[in-house]
């Protein structure tokens, strides 16, 4: 079962959508951003990312998937989450042509956000786990601005799985049009991440073309920031909050994609 803990400066609330009940944590005032944690959890370095986000001019909305909101992370936490998230009914980590069935939650979500907050749409940032959830989100007309940060959906233990989108033929379709009509993709990875191959990025370039925007931070040995080889968490764990370098630049171009497509006029 999962625990739950307050969290500073978040209000929290139940949420029923589809017939489940969801301990969803909110912040700011604006358009709304649907942050979508990464194993194991809400831990501090998401939350703090998803005070970003309301500080940005947002309303940050951040359900909680699995773990305990708040608990930081360990090794023996990511472990127990993912081992979890792996025999779990609502996530298929090897699906490489259908989403996890939790995304219908998802965008339900999506769509009572809006019909709240109202605005051109909401965006929508998914992590790791969840970093796929946000094509899929993308369905659904009200989600302007998917951001896909270390997507890690299908695990790519295959080499056709390392390309794989965690898709239906049909959701990839409608991507695709609404791409060309201009709702653009952003998507972030470090280049040595074994779980976000760059042959991933590589197929949303091939399927969308101009409609993706991918920022690839260079986590090779010796690289010019020191970034290490287990680099994979982009704007949370492997942050490093300074002017000048790539996670601090990848973060602020996030928060401009959100200002962009969301904000009135």
């Amino acid at each position: 079962m999962m625990r739950r803990m307050s969290l500073a400066g978040f209000d929290e609330s139940e949420i029923t959508l589809e017939g489940v009940t969801r301990t969803v944590y909110r912040r700011g005032e604006g358009p709304g951003v649907i942050v979508m944690h990464e194993i194991p959890g809400i831990t501090p370095p998401v939350a703090a990312f998803a005070r970003r986000v309301a500080d940005a001019g947002f309303t940050a909305v951040m359900p909680c998937l699995f773990g305990t909101a708040g608990q930081p992370a360990s090794p023996l936490y990511i472990a127990g989450q993912l081992a979890r998230a792996c025999v779990s009914r609502e996530f298929d980590v090897l699906a490489s042509r259908r989403a996890s069935p939790i995304t219908d939650w998802l965008r339900a979500l999506c769509r009572a956000v809006h019909a709240e907050l109202g605005g051109p749409g909401v965006g929508v940032i998914g992590m790791c786990l969840t970093g796929n959830f946000a094509l899929t989100l993308m369905v659904d007309p009200v989600v302007m601005a998917p951001v896909l940060s270390q997507p890690s959906l299908p695990f790519p233990v295959t080499p056709a799985r390392r390309a794989a989108l965690h898709l239906s033929d049909d959701d990839l379709a409608v991507v695709k049009r609404r791409a060309a009509e201009g709702t653009t993709v952003l998507g972030l990875r470090f280049t040595g991440d074994p779980l976000c191959p760059g042959e991933r990025f590589a197929r949303l370039r091939a399927e969308l073309g101009d409609g993706f925007e991918g920022i690839e931070i260079d986590s090779s040995r010796g690289n010019r920031h020191g970034i290490g080889p287990t680099a994979h968490s982009v704007v949370t764990r492997d942050l490093v909050d300074q002017e000048g370098h790539p996670t601090r630049a990848a973060l602020d171009r996030v928060l401009g994609f959100f200002r962009e497509r969301l904000s009135p006029g």
